[in-house]
């Protein structure tokens, strides 16, 4: 723990001296017009690369990935050609201080203050299925626990029988090695022994990242610190001077999508910037990508 906390100063250090590049999963959030983070980047598939490999390595889940490159056969991509990453992002809202979790987009976000400036990080995740949604609102972090023991509910052991009424830390637990208990009963933020879920509605209601991941919010986030879980498919934002529309579909139709992007850009007086074609194109063809719609 103490190599890590050690590891997370030096990391500091190096954000308020400019080293890290854009991209590198830690942006600058002092500028609240400034709501575009990261570059698309791009990747050659090797031999037995999936894109759940690229996904991974460049801290993405498996929605998206799949969205930014729809032609692609996700379990065995044609090895030599290259993949787009969608690293960059339109960022919801901006907070003060804490994590916003958008459920459309199956990400999260983390603000944190040091030395006077305002960061965030940002992490895929995985959430709940169908009739298990994670839940929506305003929470805050009551607890954390590493090398957490599962406990499964009655359901989950009437569904799967031979289920252990108690499994303790290690490979087997599907909360992986740190809980972030939320301010409502049964639902937190954990790792996950199945890093493949993330990006995916496969959880019981709880917000899953990748191990690594999990490891590095667990050391920034504190008890009391807020959560707010929203579910928005649609984001707009203005950045070098043009107006992008990030889109993700979530099985709501054309006329949804488009209803929901209306409001996004009336709301926030960019409609009258907009070039109807491009706003149509990035509806019917959604990449999940911030996507350049000025006239």
């Amino acid at each position: 723990m103490k190599n890590i906390r050690i590891a997370l100063l030096v990391c500091f250090l190096l954000i308020c001296t400019g080293v890290f590049a854009e991209g590198a999963g830690t942006y600058s959030a002092n500028d609240p017009a400034r709501t575009v983070i990261g570059v698309v980047q791009t990747y050659k598939i090797t031999d037995n690369d999936t894109l759940l490999d690229a996904a991974r390595l460049f801290g993405i889940g498996f929605n998206a990935i799949t969205e930014a490159n729809p032609k692609v056969d996700p379990w065995i991509p044609e090895e030599g050609i290259t993949i787009t990453v969608p690293t960059q992002w339109i960022v919801p809202e901006i907070l003060d201080d804490g994590i916003l979790v958008n459920l459309a987009e199956m990400r999260l976000y983390y603000f944190f203050m040091f030395d006077g400036h305002r960061f965030l990080k940002t992490y895929p995740i995985g959430i709940g299925r169908e009739g298990f949604n994670t839940p929506e609102g305003v929470f805050r972090i009551t607890g954390k626990v590493e090398d957490p023991v599962w406990r499964p509910t009655k359901r989950m052991r009437e569904e799967t029988p031979d289920l252990d009424p108690l499994v303790p830390p290690g490979p087997d637990n599907p909360l992986g090695d740190y809980w972030l208990q939320l301010s409502i009963p049964s639902y937190g933020i954990h790792g996950t022994n199945k890093p493949y879920s993330v990006g995916r509605r496969i959880s019981s209601g709880c917000i899953r990242l990748y191990p690594e991941d999990i490891e590095e919010l667990f050391e920034y986030a504190r008890v009391r610190t807020p959560v707010k879980i929203i579910n928005e498919p649609v984001k707009a934002a203005v950045h070098e001077d043009a107006v992008y529309i990030e889109i993700h579909p979530n099985g709501l139709s054309g006329e949804e999508l488009a209803a929901k992007a209306l409001k996004q850009l009336s709301g926030k007086d960019l409609f009258r910037y907009v070039n109807q074609q491009l706003l149509k194109s990035a509806i019917d063809n959604p990449t999940g990508l911030p996507t350049k719609i000025s006239r």
